[in-house]
């Protein structure tokens, strides 16, 4: 039989102090308690093996990055041994079959992603430019001789990529840029690459550089692979972009070309137009999705340490005031759901069920709710923000990086849109 529940208007009127005495004994009774660092239990939606990358992923990284990373943000430097270390651990381009490659599935290199901007947005950055962008891109479209000459020295780091698409005067908008790819005038079997990237990670540092270029004869957009000991003096450059106020732990450059030499057989056969950036850009940005739940479970972890810490008023820890309470529990809802949005886009990007849209929509969702939230966050560590050695500043202003970065959030917004209307709102 049916039973309300409420049965009478004394029932209705169950005063506060009742509730939550009831919602105390239900929390006794609880088959298991609640974990503030995983409060949704994602764990459970992991295979052994990916529990076991994700260990050895966060082991690393505290171990070895940590203790780096605040010398490294102060004096704007990028040691490249570290994608050696990443290199020996089987990180660089996890997801790869073959080629001394891991081949592990998208969940597992997501959770290696996210131990990694837990420490830095700037060494998860030049991790994934080596990983999806740079191996990504030779893996997808590059030809067998070159996968087998290039992967095998960059997976282990031993070859550092980059990825040229942005340039000077286009960065939303690729398909105008300018740099010209033509037949080279004195080499034969070669095209003559001129023109500008900027912003390009790993550049300065970078022996394989994947450019996006325009066939000068057709207009159509092209990818090429740049070994840079092959380059005659004066045809690339790779200088530094200096000062930066974000991603100061990554180096960071612009591509110039002044027709430099690259072989017909570097140039990616059977791929033209946009597509093939964009699905590089792809991979990249699940990644993204994945690292600035990291970087937002750590400025959680850092803002509820200090709230426990800092006694004020009665020499109670701010920790007890509800506006503080509010800021933890805001950021660790927005940190739950986006892990469970990037893990379950990870298994149909796995199972060949992900779609670009659903990509850009976790993209633009973790980076604005990491930005967001890391901002309220260092909010509850008042003027001792200021100070580095906090590290939730570096959080916040690397997360602004983020959020612009390979698709701009309002830019997603608009291919979300696209998507939802049939509408084409970008021009």
């Amino acid at each position: 039989m049916f039973r309300p529940l409420y049965r009478t208007t004394a029932a209705r009127q169950l005063t506060a102090s009742s509730r939550l005495r009831a919602a105390g004994n239900r929390h006794l009774h609880s088959p298991v308690p609640f974990d503030w660092k995983d409060p949704l239990g994602s764990h459970n939606l992991y295979s052994e093996d990916e529990l076991a990358i994700a260990e050895t992923a966060e082991a690393y990284c505290q171990e070895r990055l940590l203790p780096r990373v605040l010398e490294a943000f102060r004096k704007e430097e990028y040691d490249r041994k570290i994608l050696e270390e990443m290199g020996e651990l089987g990180f660089l381009g996890a997801t790869i079959q073959g080629y001394g490659c891991a081949g592990v599935s998208s969940v597992a290199s997501g959770l290696i992603t996210r131990a990694v901007e837990r420490v830095d947005s700037g060494y998860r950055s030049g991790y994934s430019v080596q990983s999806a962008l740079a191996m990504g891109g030779i893996d997808e479209f590059g030809t067998d001789e070159l996968k087998e000459r290039l992967l095998p020295n960059m997976a282990k780091g031993k070859l550092l990529g980059c990825f040229g698409l942005t340039e000077p005067n286009h960065g939303s908008d690729p398909g105008s840029m300018e740099t010209i790819a033509k037949p080279h005038p004195s080499r034969k079997g070669y095209y003559s690459l001129s023109g500008s990237k900027t912003w390009i990670t790993n550049s300065p540092i970078a022996d394989i550089l994947v450019v996006w270029a325009k066939l000068e004869s057709t207009g159509r957009i092209r990818g090429f692979v740049i070994e840079r000991d092959q380059c005659p003096p004066g045809t690339l450059e790779t200088p530094a972009i200096k000062n930066k106020n974000g991603l100061r732990a990554s180096i960071t450059g612009m591509i110039q070309l002044d027709e430099c030499p690259v072989p017909e057989a570097n140039m990616f056969p059977g791929i033209e137009g946009l597509k093939g950036p964009f699905s590089c850009l792809n991979s990249a940005r699940y990644g993204i999705a994945w690292g600035t739940m990291g970087a937002l479970e750590d400025c959680l972890a850092r803002a509820r340490e200090y709230a426990l810490e800092r006694k004020q008023f009665k020499s109670n820890p701010i920790a007890k005031y509800q506006l503080v309470q509010k800021k933890l529990a805001d950021a660790s809802t927005d940190a739950a759901y986006g892990v469970l949005a990037t893990t379950q886009v990870g298994r149909l990007k796995d199972e060949g069920k992900a779609t670009p849209e659903m990509i850009s929509m976790i993209k633009r969702q973790n980076c604005d709710r990491a930005l967001v939230n890391a901002r309220v966050l260092q909010e509850i560590f008042g003027g001792n923000a200021v100070s580095d050695e906090y590290g939730i500043g570096r959080h916040v202003a690397n997360l602004f990086v983020t959020q612009t970065y390979e698709g701009q959030s309002d830019i997603h917004s608009l291919i979300l849109g696209r998507a939802i209307t049939g509408i084409q709102a970008f021009c």
